[in-house]
Formats: C-alpha cells, sequence, structure tokens
C-alpha cells in the first residue's frame, strides 16, 4: 500500500485495492465507501450491450473516475441503438457536473426531446447511480474465522448486512460525518445484525476536506491497537495518494 498510486482511470481500482488491503492484513471484513459524485464532472457515458435487455453503463469522469452499472433496457434494445444512445448521452452530459445533471433529468422534459423519451428508462437509472456513493465490501467470508461467528443464525444476519450496501453506505457516511478515526462495539452498532462486532473506522481528506471513510468490522474481542493502527495508517495513505492526483476529484458537497 505505501507505494500505490491513485492516477487517473486507475482511481476506483485503487479503492478497491485498498478494501482488499484491509482485509488482507486484518483478517477481519475491509470497508471503503467513495467519494459523492455531487460536484463531479461527468466526461463521458458508454453504454456496452450485455443481452437484449441488459446493458453496462460506464460513467467516466474528468479525473478519470470509472463507475459502472448493469442497465435494464425496457424495451429491450439492438446493440447497435444501446451504442448510439450512449454517444448520445455523452454530447448531453459531457463537460456537466453531476448536481446539473441530476436538475436536468428531475426537471419536467420537453415533449419534443426525442432523446429523453427513448431514453427515459436508461437515464432514470443514470440518475439513481449518481445519486448513491459506492461502498467496497472485502473478505466477508473472514468472519468465519472468528468463533464469535460460528452460530450460523449470527453469521447468516451479518453477510446479509455485507450485502445490503446502501444501508451500509448510509452507516459509513454518517461515521464520516466526524473527522477521524472512531471505534464503535457491540450495542453501539445501529444495526442488531452487528451486535456482536466491532466496526473501526477512519475518515481520509482531500484537500483538507473529508472525502470518504474506510475501515473493518471484526469481532468485539480483536488486537485493537493494532487494527486502529493498519485502519489509520491506510487512511493517511489514501489522504497522501489522492495528494498526488492532480486533476479535480469528488469534492463533498
Amino acid at each position: 500500500m505505501a507505494d500505490a498510486r491513485a492516477r487517473g482511470s486507475g482511481i476506483d481500482s485503487y479503492m478497491e485495492r485498498t478494501s482488499n488491503h484491509l482485509s488482507a492484513v486484518t483478517k477481519m471484513t475491509g470497508l471503503l465507501l467513495a467519494p459523492p459524485l455531487k460536484r463531479t464532472t461527468i466526461a463521458r457515458v458508454e453504454l456496452v450491450p450485455l443481452e437484449e435487455h441488459r446493458a453496462l453503463a460506464v460513467l467516466v469522469t474528468d479525473s478519470g473516475w470509472v463507475t459502472a452499472r448493469p442497465l435494464t433496457l425496457e424495451p429491450p434494445l439492438p446493440a447497435d441503438e444501446v451504442r448510439k444512445l450512449g454517444r448520445e448521452l455523452t454530447r448531453r452530459f459531457g463537460g456537466r457536473t453531476v448536481t446539473q445533471i441530476i436538475e436536468m433529468e428531475t426537471t419536467p422534459a420537453d415533449p419534443l426531446d426525442e432523446l429523453h423519451t427513448r431514453a427515459r428508462s436508461i437515464t432514470e437509472q443514470i440518475v439513481a447511480m449518481l445519486r448513491g456513493r459506492t461502498l467496497y465490501v472485502s473478505g466477508a467470508i473472514n468472519m468465519l474465522d472468528h468463533p464469535e461467528f460460528w452460530d450460523i443464525e449470527t453469521t447468516r444476519g451479518l453477510l446479509r448486512t455485507f450485502e445490503q450496501k446502501e444501508r451500509l453506505a448510509d452507516l459509513m457516511a454518517t461515521l464520516a460525518e466526524d473527522e477521524g478515526m472512531r471505534v464503535t462495539i457491540g450495542e453501539e452498532n445501529p444495526f442488531a445484525e452487528m451486535r456482536e462486532c466491532t466496526l473501526i473506522t477512519s475518515t481520509y481528506l482531500y484537500r483538507d476536506q473529508v472525502l470518504g471513510i474506510l475501515g473493518v468490522v471484526g469481532p468485539r474481542r480483536l488486537p485493537y491497537p493494532e487494527v486502529i493502527s493498519v485502519v489509520t495508517e491506510t487512511a493517511r495513505q489514501v489522504t497522501d495518494a489522492l495528494t498526488r492526483v492532480r486533476q479535480d476529484l469528488y469534492l463533498p458537497s
């Protein structure tokens, strides 16, 4: 991690590797909440046909951050039409901030706007992508190595929580409102499924502003000094790596 660099199109993979690093070093579950998108400028939109009724939406920001999500095509569209819509959406969205795009697409549509009519379902799904935040979760299976989670019902509930990324992302976003390191133990966790867990988190910064948060989920009994050291040092390294990115990144709104 010390030599990792967050550059251009590698920023998103860097975040994922960081979550993997937290999991691998602590033997617990690594979490990293990516920055909010609101002030980010979209450079281009690509729609990659997968099947007749599905496509992959790839959003690329001017700082090189890449976000990809599968979309449902309603009604189904041929591959050439899907690619064409991607090019048209790039012309519409390119150079605009996420906030501007959301405002554009949530105001009453011009009945003569052919693109909005043809791609309404797609743009609605893209707007949902832009409103959200990416949460990287790594090493959930590591929890099975700890005796506290050998009870199948306890483990099932915890793994279900890890799968409900939107809910977990909201928790991490709330914790990120306070800069620095935080330890949340047992009953302090707001989710019943995490009452047997410890959540250790630390915010990471960009230009002296909190940009996101990372951490680990483990059992109540764990080597606190060692794990806290890993989490805080990783947050420091992410902050340092982001300072090397010359172009503007996501800034919290």
